[in-house]
């Protein structure tokens, strides 16, 4: 009974969040940064990506 519980749990908090994460690799095509050189780079990649998922968000809803 413990075991279906946590299985239920588990299901009902991962599948949110994988639906987050495959829209923002649809909106912001976050996973192409292989020319980024640094973790500068890849810091303002990420978030710069990210802002413009979430902003486009905003305004195209």
């Amino acid at each position: 009974m413990l075991f279906i519980r946590h299985f239920l749990a588990t299901v009902l908090i991962r599948q949110p969040i994988e639906v987050l994460f495959s829209w923002l690799i649809e909106k912001s095509d976050i996973q192409k940064a292989s020319k980024v050189r640094s973790t500068k780079g890849l810091n303002l990649h990420v978030y710069g990506r990210l802002a413009v998922a979430f902003i486009s968000l905003i305004f195209n809803s």
